[in-house]
């Protein structure tokens, strides 16, 4: 069983100030303005050798304008579901609000254990104030600053105490990594939902409704994997207020990570410059892709539509032609096992490695029945080829003049191996060197 700590409180109190401490990283997006995170964020931590999974919740409210609320509240009492022990976090400079006392009736519901940090304990006389809140009747309070670190340690000497059990340092590491990318509202949530079975990202129309990646384990047929969900990724001039545009920043420090792409497409509006534009860039990071186009159910279409659309998107993409394109739903969850399928055969072919004997039997005799083109009187022999260690399937080929082969020649050998060996969804590098 893994120890999973929650961070819970009201708008503002510091809670993901405080996430990014004990993850040693800023991966949750900060701002003065109540209501940033609505999302239930993940992250790993450890203190004095025990290791644990912090979750960072939205604010909790009652009676607010955030038309999030329900759905806010709803994510932070999963949380607390979860949850092995909480942290209930408040605020030395507001002091005790209703609102604390409103939501310490949620959480001593729980029955879990808990630890009140009174934040913002900046200054002697701000450490004098935190007593008030020993009226929650919780326990001890710790008082700290998220901002400095000052208090955190005593807090998490106690915390650790309540773990049931040893966790490993990273439970995920060397899993594969696949994001779900796209731009904002193309149904990137709602396909992680449907996916996991339980509301683990909010969903609403409006488009920017999730703003920090979400980082979701995930078992099918047998294989394992981390599934993260992201904010939609949009043009550099639709990007309008500082937390969209961190949004946008951890969007695309997700994309680096991961391992497979699901690029998520509106059916109804096509490909459009900006899918282009990340599938590029999956393209150079070498990520393998998959390209779902959601919201297939809303379109009226005939038997020919689908392959009608995907020469389209083909043609727009040129000259990327080795993706596969799943027409899907994830509403009516029409086709949706087949996204996660193909993401994983994806993943199966960025990690193949060919014997080095294999490729030679299949690629030799190709070669010497179709040439490279003599250049300047010159002919070019390829004596032996190989594939290399790196991030996506790459293949050196050894020959007496590398620096004359053509590009049309090196777009041969690349369908030559994708035919023999199956690589579609991912980038394949080719290199020429002196024998």
């Amino acid at each position: 069983m893994a120890n999973i700590v929650a961070i819970v409180g009201r708008p503002n109190v510091g809670k993901s100030t405080f996430f990014n401490r004990l993850v040693e990283q800023r991966s949750a997006i900060m701002d003065d303005m109540p209501g940033v995170t609505r999302d239930r964020h993940y992250g790993y931590a450890q203190w004095t050798n025990k290791f644990f999974t912090v979750i960072d919740t939205g604010g909790y409210v009652t009676g607010s304008d955030d038309k999030f609320e329900s759905q806010i509240r709803r994510q932070v009492e999963l949380a607390l579901d979860e949850a092995t022990a909480v942290i209930f976090m408040v605020d030395c400079k507001d002091g005790l609000t209703g609102y604390d006392k409103e939501f310490a009736k949620v959480i001593r519901k729980s029955k879990k254990p808990v630890f009140v940090a009174a934040n913002k304990a900046d200054t002697p006389t701000k450490t004098l104030e935190a007593a008030e809140f020993y009226e929650l009747n919780m326990g001890e309070v710790f008082a700290i600053s998220a901002e400095n670190g000052s208090g955190t340690g005593e807090l998490l000497d106690e915390l650790v105490k309540v773990f049931p059990s040893e966790d490993p340092e990273d439970p995920d590491a060397g899993i594969p990594k696949i994001a779900i990318v796209g731009r904002p509202n193309a149904g990137k949530s709602s396909l992680l939902n449907v996916l996991l079975g339980q509301e683990r990202s909010i969903v609403t129309e409006e488009a920017g409704t999730t703003r920090d990646a979400i980082h979701s384990r995930y078992k099918l047929y047998g294989k394992d994997f981390i599934l993260i969900d992201t904010a939609g990724i949009r043009k550099k001039g639709k990007v309008k207020e500082d937390v969209e545009f961190y949004s946008v920043l951890r969007s695309l420090r997700a994309l680096e990570e991961s391992d497979v792409c699901i690029v998520v497409i509106d059916a109804e509006r096509g490909l459009e410059s900006q899918d282009v534009n990340i599938i590029a860039l999956a393209q150079k990071q070498s990520k393998g892709i998959v390209v779902m186009v959601n919201k297939w159910d809303l379109i009226e279409k005939d038997s020919k539509t689908s392959e009608k659309l995907k020469k389209d998107m083909l043609e727009k993409l040129a000259p990327i032609d080795y993706i596969p394109f799943i027409f899907a739903s994830a509403l009516t969850k029409q086709r949706i096992f087949q996204v996660i399928e193909k993401a994983v055969q994806v993943y199966e072919n960025k990690t193949k490695k060919v014997p080095t004997s294999e490729l030679n039997d299949a690629l030799l005799p190709e070669i010497v029945h179709y040439p490279p083109a003599a250049i300047k009187g010159k002919h070019i022999q390829i004596k032996y080829v190989t594939q290399v260690a790196a991030k996506s399937p790459s293949f050196a080929f050894f020959c007496n003049l590398p620096q004359y082969i053509q590009e049309s020649y090196v777009r041969f050998l690349e369908n030559r191996i994708r035919e023999r060996f199956d690589f579609e969804g991912v980038p394949v590098r080719l290199f020429f060197r002196k024998k």
